[in-house]
């Protein structure tokens, strides 16, 4: 994501978390083994998509257009960047009525709140700030850095939010990166370090009732360019230890959500030309699911980064993310702000599941995933 677009409980300590994501399957036992008869295979795809939006306040066409999207199924959630907080009254007056539109599932309301740079909620809008993750971690234990957390993550809901895009798993092992290291977005270089601040800001959103994403899978810091900007070839500067902060959260059930970011390696392609991992199956399905056994939702990084919009149409990026094992298909709607966009992608979603039953098949596992962890948000 662009860095500038601008009630207390106790933590959820790591034992019970299986037993909660039983009861999680229990609740939504109906989804899990009869998605069709939730919901219309419309419903379903519309749950897949996510997107940006134009307004700052309940009134702006931008908003209303959203709340319509909402209300009527062609969409599961939205995406916050700066220019859409203009105070924090007014984002919960927004959240409010995106709450309320949805008539299916919760929506997603979602942000980047990560600290320094990149924070959609300022001190502007009196929001409190905090330091960037290199910094955290280098004045504070995982068991400080969980306190500081914490009391963001409050924040964060009290605002009406349900999923905060953080934390990241990526390693600072090049310091003259464009997108991680100048910013100090990573915690450590050391995989294990990260996996230790990652899970403490993981408990901390947890307890106060957020989703998390870990991003930028499989690993942006390494990389010697921005996915923002264009393509972006980890070939010869990703390592496999990228993979390992992934690796011991799911281990441990943690990861609500993986983000896929734009990266392209060619040693993990199939025949596909020089396709970035966002549409990969052999990083999603193959090493995410399969490799490292992660079996909840994955969802893109922004797919109108430039490494995605110049390259691919609206269509190939679509059917490809759905192909390649992507359940949320995140558009910011910053590149050409369209008030359809949504039934622009659940078009091309339908059109495609009407031609191939397996690109139908997709659909409903995305849908039975996402079910998953929205029940969480009932």
């Amino acid at each position: 994501m662009p860095p500038f677009a601008g009630h207390s409980a106790d933590p959820i300590p790591p034992p019970v978390m299986p037993v909660l994501r039983i009861v999680i399957a229990l609740f939504v036992l109906p989804w899990l083994i009869l998605p069709s008869a939730a919901a219309t295979l419309e419903k379903m795809a519309g749950q897949m998509i996510l997107v940006g939006f134009e307004g700052d306040s309940p009134g702006d066409a931008g908003v209303r257009a959203i709340v319509d999207d909402l209300a009527a199924g062609r969409l599961g959630g939205v995406m916050y960047l700066k220019k859409n907080v203009a105070s924090l009254r007014a984002v919960r007056e927004i959240n409010a009525l995106l709450r309320e539109a949805a008539t299916n599932l919760p929506p997603l309301i979602t942000l980047d709140q990560e600290g320094g740079a990149v924070e959609r909620l300022t001190k502007d809008v009196g929001f409190t700030e905090i330091a960037n993750a290199a910094t955290i971690a280098a004045r504070n234990t995982p068991e400080q850095a969980e306190a500081i957390y914490a009391r963001m993550a409050r924040g964060i809901a009290e605002q009406g939010f349900s999923v905060n895009f953080g934390p990241v798993a990526d390693l600072n092992t090049n310091p003259e990166n464009q997108i991680i290291a100048r910013y100090g977005r990573a915690f450590s270089d050391d995989p294990d370090v990260v996996a230790a601040y990652d899970a403490a800001f993981i408990r901390a959103h947890h307890a106060a009732g957020l989703i998390t994403a870990l991003k930028h899978f499989p690993g942006h810091g390494s990389s010697t360019a921005d996915s923002h900007e264009g393509f972006v070839d980890i070939t010869r500067s990703w390592a496999p230890e990228e993979l390992e902060p992934y690796r011991a959260l799911i281990g441990q059930d943690m990861a609500d959500m993986v983000m896929v970011g734009h990266l392209y390696h060619a040693d993990y392609v199939d025949g596909d030309g020089q396709t970035p991992s966002s549409l990969s199956p052999r990083w999603i399905d193959g090493v995410l699911r399969d490799e490292l056994g992660f079996d909840g939702v994955v969802i893109s990084d922004d797919l109108e980064m430039g490494a995605i919009r110049d390259h691919f149409s609206l269509k190939d990026t679509v059917t490809m993310a759905v192909r390649a094992g992507m359940d949320i298909l995140l558009f910011s709607n910053t590149a050409d702000y369209r008030p359809g966009l949504a039934q622009e992608v659940l078009d091309i979603l339908l059109a495609e599941a009407d031609a191939d039953p397996a690109f139908a098949a997709r659909i409903e596992q995305s849908y039975t995933r996402i079910a998953a962890l929205k029940a969480r948000l009932q």
